[in-house]
């Protein structure tokens, strides 16, 4: 929660550095500053959700890198450090609009990332941004 009100506080029109904040170079440097494990992943999704989904905007989000559309997140990343679990995760948020019946995922636990979950996700993300 500290790290969302350090957000909000830096995105403030009086803390933006030349009237626009560095999003994607807070992603990055977040990205950067992980475990070795959750950087590989960190930096794969990145390429991919920048590769597929051109039109999101990298953002930090709760100290996670975040990919938004019109300001609301759309999917996003966890890794397994800070939240000390087994896995890392990459989850959709609900303007991801990914329905597929009455039930579909809304995140992916991980723990590397193989040629065809590239795929996978590279999928979900073109749709989840619409």
């Amino acid at each position: 929660m500290k790290e969302r009100a350090e957000e909000l506080k830096a995105s403030a029109p009086g803390r933006r550095r030349g009237g626009k904040v560095d999003d994607e170079g807070a992603v990055l440097a977040k990205i950067a500053g992980m475990a070795a494990l959750d950087r590989t992943l960190g930096e794969r999704l990145h390429a991919l959700v920048k590769a597929n989904a051109p039109g999101l905007s990298p953002k930090l989000w709760y100290g996670m890198p975040a990919y938004a559309k019109d300001g609301k997140v759309v999917c996003f990343f966890q890794s397994a450090e800070k939240f000390k679990t087994r896995y890392a995760t990459f989850g959709f948020m609900q303007e991801a609009t990914l329905d597929d019946g009455h039930m579909w995922p809304t995140a992916f636990a991980l723990t590397a990332l193989t040629a065809a979950d590239e795929a996978t996700l590279a999928s979900l993300i073109k749709k989840a941004a619409g």
